[in-house]
């Protein structure tokens, strides 16, 4: 699953999408360019905030739930419903799937054929001190998926941020795979099989 994602959305790209949604946002300056975030990193995520929204810095991932467990990154949507809980969009460029069963794996990314800024459905928390973490929904492959995973991570276009945060449609709507073609895919990586 979905355990790497880059983050080089420029603040341009980032302005645009946010004025499309006509919606107040306050300052831009969580979105630092990445290649690679990974599990325990920082990345930029947007968060409802009154009427408008917010970019925050949180952690990917939320802390293990018991000792000896790791840390939760990627969450099931199937079945779910999210109205009570703090929903949030992962902003990123593009993210990773790895195939094959010896390091080096080879690596796959996924970017959105049409816009150079893309967002994940995703959860955030804060713990009892106040840092702020987030997960990734998760659903059934869509066409350019399946091929290199059984699972996906819920892929929005910015269109749909607003939807998510405020959810303006149905859950079922958003949290799915996209139609075939959506996604570019490229190897940037290969593995050793």
């Amino acid at each position: 699953m979905c355990n790497d994602y880059e983050q080089h959305v420029s603040r341009a790209d980032y302005a645009r999408a946010i004025a499309a949604l006509e919606l107040a946002a306050g300052d831009d300056a969580a979105l630092l360019p990445a290649d690679d975030i990974r599990i325990g990193d920082i990345g930029p995520v947007l968060r409802a905030a009154g009427n408008g929204v917010e970019l925050v810095s949180m952690r990917f991932g939320f802390p293990p739930p018991r000792p000896k467990a790791g840390p939760i990154f990627n969450f099931k949507s199937d079945g779910r419903h999210f109205a009570d809980s703090r929903r949030c969009v992962v902003v990123l460029s593009g993210f990773f799937e790895f195939t094959g069963s010896k390091y080096p794996k080879t690596k796959h990314r996924f970017a959105l054929k049409d816009s150079a800024v893309m967002g994940i459905a995703g959860l955030w928390s804060e713990d009892e001190d106040g840092a702020l973490s987030f997960t990734m929904l998760t659903t059934e492959p869509g066409p350019d998926i399946a091929p290199v995973h059984d699972r996906q991570v819920c892929v929005l276009k910015p269109e749909d941020w607003a939807a998510w945060l405020f959810l303006m449609r149905p859950e079922a709507e958003l949290l799915r795979p996209l139609p075939a073609g959506t996604l570019v895919v490229e190897v940037v990586r290969e593995g050793k099989e």
